[in-house]
């Protein structure tokens, strides 16, 4: 990308995410495929949401996906699925980052089960691998990793750990669809890698293979929120997995818990991906890996350009370009100074957000948890800041919110 110095700003406020602008760049093909919805009078299990299912599992990489009403949701299912397999019950313990958003953790008590809150990685704000092992108990029988940010969480130490202790991996992947990363050829603790996607443009004769984030562990939820990388014109989310039984039961439970109708195998939930969403997804989802690209140049720029003794960048090896395992989801930022800054940028005309201002276990929902103290986690949920970034995202857009930001004065 070539970056030009621009003099003149325009005056409206940069916004967090222009949903709008981003929505226009898919037309009129966007509309069009809503109207074919509309036209065809079939609003639920069609042949959107099948064809949907099929290219969303050849893009991440699995043998099955299976549609569901939103991502919080697609990670009920799982768990729910695997204690009507047998393989957890109530009680169970499934480790879970202490740093992240509270929906991966309802998925779990959700269930009956009981969330193992796991300190992050300063430097990643990812969970730190490192400290699993020492949290897992004979109840233990799952770990949940989330790729926080879009930035994939994951290691062979983690895979390792999963083997040695008989442990199911789940992954929250609703803020990375397309993330990649790079691993050997090799299967531990069921992981079937059997469905890889190689880097795009290569040919995969490495003794490595490239996998996205959504086939590494054993079963994977997907939100597709509107404010998503990919993201529908409402709620909505999926499951993926390699496991023909787990997608079997997955798909079962979110029909009610009926394969026949009015004939119930479990006592199921109604959570089904509809068919305008799924043709939106439909659309969207070719241009994914470009749209991903530009949010990494996006990135690289502020990487690059934002210098501020007070301000904390992402801590990532540069070209950020070239940085596969991240989507950028969010760009975001730390600093002592927080609450300050985002109003100076507010003041300035450019919106931010903060994710997330109060951890789980802060949260009134999780009153047990109050007097619980995961000091890294609450460093970070009072010093980030997330700025601007997008796929549609103006140059002059891009090069304000630096400039403003040098110019802060703490």
């Amino acid at each position: 990308m070539v970056w030009q110095s621009c003099e003149i700003y325009q005056k409206d406020m940069i916004k967090f995410l222009d949903i709008q602008r981003i929505t226009e760049s898919f037309e009129p093909e966007l509309s069009q495929s809503i109207e074919r919805v509309v036209k065809r009078g079939w609003f639920l299990l069609g042949e959107e949401v099948k064809a949907f299912e099929a290219e969303y599992s050849l893009f991440i990489g699995t043998k099955h996906c299976i549609g569901s009403a939103n991502g919080l949701d697609a990670l009920r299912l799982i768990f729910k699925a695997y204690i009507e397999m047998g393989h957890m019950k109530e009680g169970d313990e499934v480790i879970v980052p202490a740093n992240t958003f509270i929906a991966s953790i309802l998925a779990i008590t959700d269930n009956r089960l009981k969330p193992v809150l796991v300190e992050p990685d300063i430097k990643t704000y990812n969970l730190n691998i490192s400290l699993i092992e020492h949290q897992i108990t004979p109840r233990t029988k799952a770990i949940m990793v989330v790729h926080l940010y879009g930035q994939a969480c994951w290691s062979q130490e983690l895979e390792e750990i999963a083997e040695r202790y008989n442990l199911k991996i789940i992954e929250d992947n609703a803020q990375a669809a397309g993330a990649i990363i790079k691993s050997p050829r090799v299967q531990v603790s069921g992981l079937s890698v059997d469905r890889v996607n190689q880097k795009p443009g290569t040919l995969n004769t490495e003794p490595v293979t490239y996998r996205r984030t959504g086939s590494l562990g054993h079963a994977a939820g997907h939100s597709f929120y509107p404010g998503k990388n990919l993201g529908a014109l409402g709620d909505a989310g999926a499951v993926t997995t390699n496991d023909d039984v787990l997608a079997d039961v997955v798909r079962t439970i979110a029909n009610y818990g009926s394969k026949v109708k009015y004939h119930n195998l479990y006592k199921g939930l109604n959570s089904r991906l509809d068919e305008i969403q799924a043709a939106v997804l439909r659309i969207k989802l070719p241009r994914l890996d470009a749209d991903n690209q530009r949010r990494r140049e996006v990135a690289e720029f502020y990487l690059i350009n934002i210098k501020h003794p007070e301000i904390v960048l992402p801590d990532i090896l540069l070209p950020a370009t070239c940085r596969l395992d991240n989507i950028w989801h969010l760009f975001v930022i730390r600093t002592l100074y927080r609450d300050k800054l985002q109003q100076y940028l507010y003041d300035n005309d450019i919106q931010t957000m903060i994710h997330y201002p109060i951890p789980p276990h802060n949260q009134k929902a999780f009153e047990e948890w109050n007097n619980l103290r995961f000091p890294i986690t609450e460093k970070i949920h009072n010093q980030v800041l997330s700025l601007p970034i997008s796929q549609v995202m103006p140059e002059f857009e891009i090069m304000r919110v630096t400039e403003v930001l040098n110019s802060f004065k703490s």
